[in-house]
């Protein structure tokens, strides 16, 4: 009888028409970022009082790299899709793209003074982002989330695998 390796839900998702999705808009939230920095948020930032300036740069800088490994992610994924590299070659370089979440360093007060613009795009690197992580760890990491879903063991199983062990040696005695 011949048996068949289960489906990855990450892998199938990956190559839906809702990581299309994702990646419009991950693109898009990049090219926006973009012309928000060099245009619109330049002039913005020149008129901010000292302490602002520089959490704006802080901020900008911090979310210009995110959107770099967001993009890098999501052209890794497209390769994969398009049959340019296999998921293995994707894992190897994929290792180099730091996916870790980061919130803002700035302190409360000093965000209320950033444009309100640059929040509205940290607010949405960081949502894609979650939402790619999230689909990272289904494709790359599926046994993590194979464990939390399998359900406990019994606890009586260790005890009927020490009797059955003990019964076998009896029987050979």
């Amino acid at each position: 009888m011949k048996t068949e390796a289960a489906v990855s839900f990450g892998e199938k998702l990956a190559a839906s028409e809702q990581f299309v999705a994702l990646f419009k808009e991950g693109m898009d939230l990049v090219g926006a970022a973009a012309a928000y920095l060099d245009g619109e948020g330049r002039k913005e930032a020149q008129a901010l009082p000292r302490p602002a300036a520089l959490a704006y740069a802080v901020e900008s800088m911090r979310l210009t790299t995110r959107l770099m490994q967001i993009a890098s992610w999501l052209l890794l994924q497209r390769a994969v899709n398009e049959g340019e590299l296999s998921r293995a070659e994707a894992a190897s370089e994929k290792r180099r793209i730091r996916l870790a979440r980061q919130d803002a360093v700035s302190s409360e007060d000093l965000l209320t003074e950033l444009p309100r613009r640059l929040c509205e795009l940290v607010e949405l690197s960081l949502r894609v982002q979650a939402r790619i992580r999230h689909l990272d760890g289904l494709i790359y990491e599926p046994a993590s989330g194979a464990a939390r879903l399998a359900p406990p063991k019994s606890p009586v199983a260790g005890q009927i695998a020490q009797l059955r062990a003990a019964f076998a040696q009896g029987s050979r005695a």
